[in-house]
């Protein structure tokens, strides 16, 4: 039976950008093998389960083929299922993310620029001259 290191699978499988990167996201615990934390060195074969957590989005997938060397996306998608309700639990993130309201909207307005504070300066009738000093005069 055909093994590969959880590591290099998922680099292959096109879930992180490096190796490294994976390793990083695994030594963190947020990639689970058969629902117990993995180790980069742990080996997967077919039929393994892997949940893998990127940010607010898991991912259960089911490891469908085995590759140590990294393809284009359609023959990495080859290589995984993710299961149905991953693919619910995704669509209804998504869904809320693009009905919640967006954070920098409820701002009204940020920082004045200098235009801005010249004008909010000269509505208040504070201009250069009548601004205090530690003058002696």
């Amino acid at each position: 039976m055909e093994k590969i290191r959880i590591d290099k699978w998922l680099w292959a499988a096109r879930f992180y950008k490096t190796r490294s990167l994976a390793v990083d996201e695994i030594n963190k615990g947020r990639v689970l093998i058969n629902d117990q934390e993995a180790k980069p060195a742990r080996e997967v074969k077919p039929g393994d389960s892997v949940v893998i957590r990127q940010g607010a989005i898991t991912r259960t997938v089911t490891v469908r083929g085995i590759s140590g060397q990294r393809a284009g996306a359609p023959v990495a998608q080859l290589l995984y299922e993710e299961t149905p309700e991953s693919i619910q639990r995704r669509a209804l993130l998504a869904e809320q993310r693009r009905a919640g309201i967006e954070p920098a909207a409820s701002l009204e307005h940020g920082r004045p620029t200098k235009r801005d504070r010249r004008s909010l300066d000269k509505a208040h009738g504070n201009d250069w001259d009548s601004r205090w000093s530690a003058s002696a005069d």
